[in-house]
This record gives structure tokens, sequence and C-alpha cells, in this order.
């Protein structure tokens, strides 16, 4: 099992390739207040409905100052093709050897349908602008913690 993040960690590197092929690193989004968000696999039942949480809460996340990126492990193209039919309003990554969801302790030991496996974990992580961890989830219920994470960091809260 990786290493859990916990708040008050620096965030780790990030070098990955948006939905449209675009490269997007850490530096890149060095001074910015992130919502990073891992999900297991795009058009999957529990995945669309985590996705289409942060969809449907992207201008209260703006609003509270925050970007939005969803990473997994799809390639660009299946990503963009995911966001297209789901009419996402964010950045998608792709992930396709799962370094960057090792380096954020979310690939692990897991359960589908009773079964032990190793893969990819829902996980959720909220990054200040100084690079460090403001929130780490994991294991996270892909229907309810979108707005209950929204209204712990939300400064209107």
């Amino acid at each position: 099992m990786e290493r859990h993040l916990s708040p008050g960690d620096r965030a780790p590197d990030l070098d990955l390739h948006d939905h449209l092929g675009n490269q997007v690193t850490m530096a890149d989004l060095a001074g910015h207040s992130l919502v990073l968000y891992f999900f297991p696999a795009a058009f999957s039942p529990g995945c669309t409905r985590e996705v289409c949480g942060f969809r449907d809460s992207k201008d209260a996340w703006q609003a509270a100052g925050y970007q939005l990126y969803g990473i997994s492990a799809g390639p660009p193209e299946r990503l963009s093709e995911f966001r297209d039919a789901h009419g996402l309003n964010h950045t998608l990554l792709s992930d396709p050897d799962f370094d960057a969801a090792r380096a954020w302790g979310a690939y692990g030991d897991k359960s589908i349908d009773g079964q032990p496996t190793i893969g990819p974990l829902r996980s959720t992580f909220v990054v200040g602008p100084d690079g460090v961890l403001v929130s780490a989830e994991y294991d996270v219920d892909p229907g309810a913690h979108v707005t209950a994470l929204l209204q712990r960091v939300s400064p209107a809260s």
C-alpha cells in the first residue's frame, strides 16, 4: 500500500497530459488553489456520478477560488470522449501508468465486488496556492463527497 498524504504535506509533482493532449505539470498550476481528484475509470457508473458532481458544482468551486482537475488512467482521447458525453466543464488529466496516483497515495489495495485487488483509489485532494495540501481524502463516496468537501473548504462555510 502506498503512503497516504495528509493535510500539511507538500503536493507531489504531476506531469500528465490533459484530455486535449496538452502537458500539465504542478509547476503550471503553482499559485492556484486546486481540487485534484482521482477517479478509477471513465464511463463507469460511480465515476460518472462523481465527475458530474464536480461539473454541477464548478461555479461554487470557482467562487471559492478553486480550479478543478480530474485524473484517471484513460488516454486523453477517451477522457475527451467522456468529457464531451457528460458536458464536463473542467480539465481531465491522463495518468496511464498510475505514476501520479502512486505518488499521491491514490493507488493500492482495494476490493471490487468483494474480491481483493490492487488499482486506482477514488481520492480527492485540495491544494493551496503554496502547493501544500489542505485536505487529502481516500476511499471517498462518489455521490456525497463533492458537496461535503465544498462545504468544508469554502470560505463561506
